[in-house]
């Protein structure tokens, strides 16, 4: 179950808000509880039991370890929570990708291969994995206590919103609202929560499918008959439909949060502002970002090492992103070139751009970018390097884009770089952070009522509404 889906959108979603905002206080994680199961089981029935299974055993694993009084005895539980949770990840996300390659090599040498059935990925498995880390992790390092009962902690990994693409929320973070957030249970958090989530539902159905209808022409026509022209335009499709696909959903899970009473952490920060790859990464999925350099870059020495254990720290901790967003050398050469351009800022490029402009800056970032995502799109390294030379080859041939196309391409546009002036991030803010008036209140919700009858409608009328991150 999708959230841009009408099965969510008119019939999931109400009722459970309904019996949500019916419910007494004592009886609302349990609501919140039952629905995520069944929200996660509509999609996968039978992964369910894997998330049911592992949120068990870790939560009597952490209970032990903070209770133990050995130093010795908490890193070994540490480590057994740890690799329990590692172990499932590679197990069903990593295991076909390894025998493959294993695969190519005995080939290779006359071997016979081995003999391996496919594994389907459980959906969000790499989401809710590096959560069941950060609990036991926070735990161990005294940030936080643990949960005292089973079902908060099933709680904090199931919660529906951000169960399947996250915002990747630490521990810490959501703890105490896990077991008491009366607080924010307002009317106006009720609001803006709705108008947040109108707002990312349009993102995504409205721009981000658009984008995608072109992105998905272009990366599945045989690349021979491709013009240069048409191969810039399926990259910077795919672009914006990666940026509102993603941003949207995270618009609508911090929008159902906030409508019942949780306060998500921002996921995005305008990322095609930025004005190179290290503030690119500051502004893109935030949320992993943090994870990565609380849970891998810190331990790993963060920057209290020399020089050059911090750049190949840097590069190291890229390439895992890479590994963690798919199982394909794709995804892992991704990752080593934004760790690349994230070495080379530290040693040169951000003091030699800093010589040019802002607009410079800006449009430099953003090309790497768009070539980065070539290589995310495609499904193999040789596929992406074809593509890339289609891009800078100045080829003729076939596939050009219908005019409604560039209707939204320009739609898309305006919203990317929205925030690149002050007047921009001004009303950004206005809309996303500042208080409300009963004025604005009735004029937004005005507007996100507009914008959920309209993206209905286009759901109704379009077989086409992936959601990228699903897949991760």
């Amino acid at each position: 179950m999708v959230f841009s889906s009408i099965i969510f959108l008119f019939y999931f979603l109400p009722v459970f808000l309904c019996l949500y905002f019916l419910a007494a206080p004592r009886y609302k994680n349990m609501v919140l509880l039952l629905s995520s199961i069944f929200f996660y089981s509509w999609g996968a029935p039978r992964f369910i039991f894997v998330i049911l299974g592992t949120t068990f055993i870790d939560f009597y694993l952490v209970q032990w370890m903070d209770s133990s009084k050995k130093e010795i005895h908490r890193k070994l539980l540490l480590a057994l929570s740890v690799s329990i949770n590692v172990g499932l990840l590679f197990y069903f996300k990593y295991s076909n990708f390894f025998v493959e390659n294993i695969n190519v090599a005995l080939s290779g040498i006359g071997v016979k291969p081995l003999a391996w059935t496919k594994l389907i990925l459980p959906i969000g498995i790499s989401f809710y994995t590096f959560e069941t880390i950060t609990y036991v992790v926070d735990v161990y390092r005294r940030i936080h206590k643990p949960l005292k009962i089973f079902w908060d902690y099933q709680l904090y990994i199931i919660l529906f919103p951000k169960l399947i693409a996250g915002p990747i929320i630490r521990y810490h973070d959501l703890a105490d609202q896990i077991t008491d957030r009366t607080q924010n249970e307002t009317a106006d958090n009720r609001l803006t929560g709705f108008y947040r989530f109108s707002i990312g539902l349009a993102k995504k159905v409205l721009i981000a499918n658009a984008m995608g209808v072109y992105a998905d022409a272009v990366f599945t026509t045989d690349y021979s008959v491709l013009n240069s022209a048409s191969a810039w335009m399926g990259a910077l499709a795919y672009t914006f439909q990666i940026y509102f696909d993603f941003s949207g959903y995270s618009d609508m899970a911090i929008g159902l949060a906030k409508m019942m009473g949780f306060i998500f952490p921002e996921n995005f920060n305008n990322p095609y502002i930025s004005q190179n790859i290290t503030e690119f990464w500051r502004r893109w999925h935030i949320s992993l970002g943090n994870w990565m350099r609380n849970y891998l870059y810190i331990p790993l020495g963060g920057n209290k090492v020399s020089n050059l254990r911090l750049y190949f720290n840097l590069w190291l901790v890229f390439l895992a992103s890479g590994l963690w967003h798919g199982a394909s050398w794709a995804f892992v050469f991704w990752g080593a070139y934004h760790g690349f351009f994230l070495v080379i800022e530290r040693v040169f490029l951000i003091k030699l751009l800093s010589k040019a402009g802002r607009i410079i800056r800006v449009a430099s970032t953003f090309l790497i970018v768009i070539i980065g995502w070539v290589f995310f799109r495609e499904n193999t390294l040789a596929d992406g390097f074809n593509f890339i030379k289609r891009m800078f080859g100045f080829y003729h041939g076939g596939l050009n884009a219908e005019r409604e196309f560039y209707f939204f391409l320009v739609l898309a546009t305006i919203f990317a770089f929205f925030a690149f002036t002050k007047k921009g991030e001004w009303l950004q803010n206005k809309i996303y952070f500042d208080g409300y008036s009963n004025r604005r209140h009735l004029v937004v919700f005005c507007i996100a009522t507009i914008l959920l009858l309209v993206s209905a409608a286009s759901i109704t009328t379009t077989g086409f509404n992936p959601f990228i991150y699903f897949r991760f």
